[in-house]
């Protein structure tokens, strides 16, 4: 054992040494570091693969469906299209498209959502033109991207996926 007295804030000062700029900077940097909840956003992507198949049961089979979105006296259309079909992956475009300019203010929903047929996962790979949506941004960044874009734009799918579930509807008579 040792017989050394507790140190006290005075000693531990009397030897420290104030940090640089460029130090201080990365310790910053270090402290504040955005980190992906894995689990979370597949978690996310999982679900958005259910109410898409919900949504558009024949996904394999059919080629495009259309949903009605009925909205406080705003009609609009949402537009689900296969853009191409692969054994295990399925790229499906997703559109809403709007009568009167409502939606046109509101920038609609323009979105391409790869399908995971064998992991059961859908996520987001495009949006409104933009895409390669990397898990992390550094902030700022150059296309001044959130530092969890990519987790925001699929919540955002599920949210619209289960808005379309609550309130859609096929805009034609549906046979039994």
């Amino acid at each position: 054992m040792s017989e050394k007295r507790p140190e006290t804030t005075a000693d531990i000062v009397s030897r420290s040494r104030p940090l640089t700029g460029a130090e201080l900077a990365r310790k910053r940097r270090r402290e504040s570091r955005y980190s992906v909840d894995l689990a979370g956003h597949m978690a996310e992507c999982d679900a958005n693969y259910h109410r898409l198949l919900q949504l558009f049961p024949g996904l394999r089979d059919q080629s495009e469906m259309n949903i009605a979105l009925h909205l406080t006296g705003h009609d609009s259309v949402v537009h689900f299209e296969v853009v191409e079909k692969g054994p295990y992956t399925t790229l499906l475009s997703i559109a809403v498209k709007a009568e009167g300019e409502w939606m046109a203010l509101a920038a609609a929903p323009e979105m391409t959502v790869r399908v995971y047929h064998d992991a059961r996962s859908a996520e987001v790979v495009s949006y409104h033109k933009q895409n390669r949506f990397h898990g992390v941004y550094e902030y700022p960044n150059n296309r001044m991207r959130q530092r969890d874009e990519k987790t925001q734009l699929n919540r955002f799918l599920g949210e619209f996926l289960t808005l379309c579930l609550e309130r859609g509807a096929s805009p034609h008579p549906i046979d039994f």
